[in-house]
């Protein structure tokens, strides 16, 4: 990863921008402050609600941080399916003494509203999800001090990422928790990704941009792997989501080490992307027949997903972890970045015992 880049944190962590709440300025500060990246999460706020929480991030840390933006998605939903969702959802929002979203109610999530107001009021990193934004966008954060950074989750991704002048790629494996950030959602694909160290030697050989490894990453040790496979930082959501600085709700922290909720799964039940999330009642009855639909779907189960949440029930809200999820450890966000890097130095010394295999002075 170039220099300028690196010097902004003097650890390989970086904490992943978690929508819905999670990623809060005190989270963020946190990180940074302890020597990671720290991100906030701009999807679904307002333009406004970002730059408030920009300021009071900045009054909580000098150190740099990132903020991450969701890309305008296509109108490629029908219309008809979505009708019959919510059809099928008609009976949650009912035990829920609620009422369905508006499917139709924005797809754009204030893009290019949020973008001017990080051109005017220019953080230190800028982050990209659900495509890839286009070289002008680039090069007008390049003009204002602001390195760029895009998703991808295949080769070919990266090499989109790569021809649109950013800074490095974030190099997402399919164990990442919450939603995959594929470039297009192709129903035909049904969720299937690729594992994160596979998808960083692709990557690696690929592009020449640095390379950012992200997906069920929970270990030390884990960054070691992703560094050694070729990335330049490892990029971590679930391990930062139990913490104590996290936005996320206490019930959603408490299911990733319950015992029940042994698994997780791919699925379009909550927002109409492939996202990953602890199986639960809503997944289980509602994902077999979510169409392809997003922000569609998103809007639509919203309002069931907050309450939910208000009356205490996890079975009914959309519990994103990644496949490490049982690994979480519930430590303040600065104290799990020095446990991560104590890990992660034990693991170094542990591979340097071992380079004598590779030159052939191991054991005999």
């Amino acid at each position: 990863m170039s220099s300028a880049l690196t010097d902004l944190f003097p650890y390989p962590i970086v904490q992943a921008p978690m929508a819905g709440g999670v990623s809060v300025p005190r989270l963020a500060a946190a990180v940074s402050e302890a020597g990671g990246l720290g991100f906030l999460a701009a999807g679904y706020k307002t333009a406004d609600g970002m730059y408030q929480e920009i300021k009071q991030l900045r009054g909580l840390t000098s150190r740099p941080f990132g903020v991450n933006l969701f890309l305008p998605q296509p109108e490629t939903a029908d219309p008809a399916a979505v009708d019959v969702y919510a059809h099928q959802l008609a009976g949650e929002a009912a035990w829920y003494e609620t009422e369905l979203g508006d499917p139709d109610c924005g797809r754009d999530d204030g893009y290019d509203t949020k973008l001017a107001v990080l051109l005017d009021n220019p953080v230190p990193v800028v982050s990209f999800h659900f495509g890839v934004p286009s070289r002008e966008v680039v090069d007008s954060l390049h003009r204002v001090g602001t390195f760029a950074l895009v998703g991808a989750t295949t080769a070919d991704e990266a090499r989109a990422v790569e021809q649109s002048g950013a800074d490095a790629v974030i190099a997402q494996g399919v164990e990442a928790g919450g939603h995959q950030g594929t470039h297009r959602d192709n129903p035909e694909t049904g969720g299937a990704g690729t594992g994160l160290l596979s998808l960083v030697a692709q990557v690696r050989e690929a592009v020449s941009l640095p390379i950012v490894a992200a997906g069920g990453v929970m270990r030390g040790s884990q960054i070691a792997a992703v560094l050694a496979a070729g990335a330049s930082a490892a990029q971590l959501g679930t391990a930062f989501l139990a913490t104590a600085e996290s936005g996320a709700h206490d019930l959603h922290k408490q299911a990733l080490t319950n015992p029940l909720y042994v698994r997780t799964e791919l699925t379009r039940a909550f927002s109409g992307r492939p996202a990953r999330a602890l199986v639960n009642r809503f997944l289980r009855e509602h994902g077999p027949y979510a169409p392809a639909a997003y922000p569609e779907v998103h809007h639509l189960t919203a309002p069931v997903r907050k309450a939910a949440a208000k009356a205490g029930d996890a079975q009914g809200m959309a519990l994103w972890a990644g496949q490490g999820h049982r690994m979480a450890r519930e430590l303040p966000a600065g104290q799990l970045v020095e446990v991560l890097v104590a890990e992660l130095a034990a693991a170094g010394t542990a591979l340097s015992g071992l380079s004598g295999y590779a030159t052939g002075g191991g054991a005999r």
